[in-house]
């Protein structure tokens, strides 16, 4: 939803392994380590995240097995030459990352996340923000840490914008803020490039 706010004319179409009923825009149903990428412009890769996460963590130990796909993605996206941005948790290994979080937007979310990006983009500040703890009737003015089965699903929804989506999905989502900004900052990227060249296509 992001990056249909920065690019409102572009096809959007989203890829995963499994069905996404919810999803507003195109969606295919593949493997998007073997999807073919010819005749995208952008590419937006968010790998699972449970390999990395704190909330994984008790899993792990106990021997679960979570496949580590960003550099199998990294590697695939560098090779099609395609810009591209990598998205995912605090603890993942990617290569100098910007960070954003809720507070960034005015949102009363804490959902921070680091961002890849294959091109220009500049850090935030990062206004400091203390979600309460959960376990408690949420209530307006509150800052939620929308994670596993948390509680006020109402408001995730409405302060992380995205009213199409249940407690699951949620859980694993982003604010659509975080992609509409990196998008902007794409196209800021395209048009100084531009600039660079005297204006030649």
């Amino acid at each position: 939803m992001g990056l249909h706010r920065a690019f409102s004319e572009a096809e959007i179409t989203g890829v995963d392994i499994n069905p996404q009923s919810r999803y507003p825009f195109k969606f295919i149903q593949a493997d998007a380590l073997k999807f073919p990428l010819d005749g995208y412009d952008f590419v937006w890769a968010s790998p699972p995240c449970q390999r990395y996460t704190k909330a994984g963590k008790e899993w792990r130990k106990k021997g679960y097995i979570y496949p580590d796909l960003i550099g199998e993605i990294r590697k695939r996206l560098i090779s099609s030459k395609i810009p591209f941005v990598i998205e995912n948790v605090p603890g993942s290994p990617l290569i100098d990352p910007i960070f954003l979080n809720g507070s960034v937007f005015g949102l009363l979310v804490h959902r921070p996340r680091f961002f890849e990006c294959s091109f220009f983009v500049r850090q935030p500040h990062i206004p400091p923000m203390k979600p309460v703890k959960m376990g408690r009737p949420i209530k307006r003015g509150d800052i939620i840490q929308p994670v596993g089965h948390f509680s006020g699903v109402w408001y995730a929804q409405e302060q992380m914008e995205i009213p199409w989506m249940g407690q699951k999905d949620l859980a694993q989502a982003i604010p659509p803020a975080y992609s509409e900004y990196i998008g902007n900052e794409y196209k800021k990227y395209l048009l100084d490039r531009h600039s660079e060249r005297g204006g030649q296509k």
